[in-house]
């Protein structure tokens, strides 16, 4: 897999625009960047290729499906084992609520982050859903009041 070294000053430009809008055309991502659709499509399939576009996807409003609230969890694991840890990690990937997770440093194991109607549903989502998860010791759940950002993005370094 390349790394950002490889990657010219038009390679970022896709990048950037990309991440901003995924989707545009072919001729629409050429236009911005100021050249014909043959070596744009070339190089944004060569962004494919090795690794640096993992995938596209719409950027549904969680509002508009329902989902009222926002929060941000974090989980202590009961004991640091090998396998505690890739328990966890198998059981969260089949949740749809919890559309994030992080392994973390400091005084917890993990966040994620998870998506409910209302604080009544996430009740039941922490009673039912992550209750059942025996290698769980202790979370610590954070309500998220207003996004103030959020690009789905990373930052694109310039050389």
């Amino acid at each position: 897999m390349s790394n950002i070294e490889s990657l010219d000053e038009t390679d970022r430009k896709i990048l950037r625009i990309l991440q901003r809008d995924s989707h545009l055309t072919v001729k629409e991502l050429a236009a911005k960047l100021h050249l014909s659709t043959s070596p744009t499509f070339e190089r944004q399939k060569r962004l494919e290729r090795d690794g640096f576009i993992e995938r596209y996807m719409a950027v549904v409003n969680p509002h508009k499906v329902g989902n009222g609230i926002m929060v941000m969890c974090n989980i202590r694991l009961k004991q640091h084992s090998q396998e505690l840890i890739q328990e966890f990690m198998d059981v969260v990937q089949n949740i749809e609520e919890i559309t994030e997770c992080y392994n973390t440093s400091g005084d917890y194991d993990f966040l994620i982050k998870v998506y409910a109607r209302d604080m009544k549903s996430y009740q039941q989502f922490m009673l039912n859903t992550l209750g059942t998860i025996n290698c769980i010791g202790s979370l610590h759940s954070i309500f998220v009041i207003d996004e103030t950002k959020n690009t789905h993005g990373v930052p694109v370094s310039m050389l």
